[in-house]
């Protein structure tokens, strides 16, 4: 991977070079087809690949999230190396105006699908002992008659006790405080046989039953900062990721889709000792080419979300 924006431009230079890369990334034994897994192929026009033994064509794109796009790929693969090497990312009004990108709704659907990039498949559940809590973080919400308007989502924060420091993290917005959304967030992120440290929520019991060690530590006392000093590394997340999508976001993230910024601080975090940042841009384009396309449509199909495409991002039609 590159190690510095010198040595980006310098491996990066053309088209043919991106798409060497990506093949690599993809298919880091050698080429298989999609469809039959045969090894062997030969190279058609239009970067086409057809399988020797099926005879499918496809390309290096084909399957990922760089599917249909209209855009040249090392467009991409600069996008993809100022959010990695960014300490606090990029805004699609920053990628619009870094790139040159004709609409801002481009850049915000690019951000999009690297977001949804950065939650690798399969990827380690979280271990030993866990601190978990909860926290409101605003966002805002369009009403029937257009106008945007603050409101609270409930995230639900997960961070490993790795002596006094933190280790790796998990959130996820849930609907409410109920023992059903607590148990459904554990038990997608948090290994069996780990011990989950809580405040004394009553809806956190069961846990034993589930496989899990419960250590519930009550609040005493009615000082200010008595949750923070009881479960300090949940909180210092909370104040980090609020003040990261107030500066980098200016806090205008709509709620129903905080949980993919929420994903994107995430993959920051729990890489936040890395040496070199050249190492996450290999990371999230190692993960790029294993996530499936995501439809611009698929990207604004949310619960309760019936406004048109243009009133989001403008015209459809722009958008590559």
């Amino acid at each position: 991977y590159p190690r510095t924006i010198l040595d980006f431009e310098r491996r990066f230079s053309s088209e043919k070079a991106c798409r060497d890369y990506l093949s690599y990334l993809r298919w880091p034994a050698g080429f298989e087809c999609p469809r039959c897994g045969c090894p062997e192929s030969w190279a058609a026009s239009r970067d086409r690949i057809v399988c020797r033994g099926c005879r499918h064509q496809c390309s290096v794109t084909a399957g990922t999230i760089f599917q249909d796009t209209r855009k040249p790929l090392q467009l991409w693969f600069r996008a993809v190396w100022h959010v990695t090497s960014q300490k606090n990312g990029a805004s699609a009004a920053h990628i619009q105006q870094l790139l040159g990108l004709g609409s801002y709704g481009t850049a915000w659907t690019w951000l999009h699908k690297l977001r949804r990039a950065m939650v690798r498949p399969g990827r380690d559940l979280l271990c030993g002992r866990v601190e978990i809590d909860e926290t409101f973080i605003s966002g805002e919400e369009t009403s029937k008659k257009g106008r945007k308007r603050v409101t609270k989502a409930l995230v639900i924060i997960a961070a490993e006790e790795n002596g006094r420091a933190i280790g790796r993290i998990r959130m996820a917005r849930i609907p409410d405080r109920s023992r059903r959304s607590l148990h459904e967030f554990i038990c997608s992120n948090i290994e069996p046989g780990s011990t989950i440290h809580t405040d004394g929520c009553a809806a956190y019991g069961g846990l034993r039953e589930l496989g899990y060690r419960h250590a519930a530590s009550v609040l005493l006392g009615k000082r200010k900062d008595a949750a923070t000093r009881l479960l300090p590394r949940v909180h210092r997340v909370a104040s980090l990721v609020k003040r990261w999508l107030m500066g980098t976001h200016q806090g205008a993230v709509a709620n129903e889709y905080l949980d993919y910024y929420l994903d994107e601080f995430t993959f920051r975090f729990n890489r936040r000792a890395s040496a070199s940042r050249g190492k996450l841009f290999y990371r999230l384009l190692q993960q790029a080419v294993q996530i499936a396309p995501v439809p611009l449509k698929e990207l604004l199909q949310h619960a309760g979300d019936k406004k048109p495409i243009h009133n989001i991002l403008g015209s459809v039609e722009s958008i590559g």
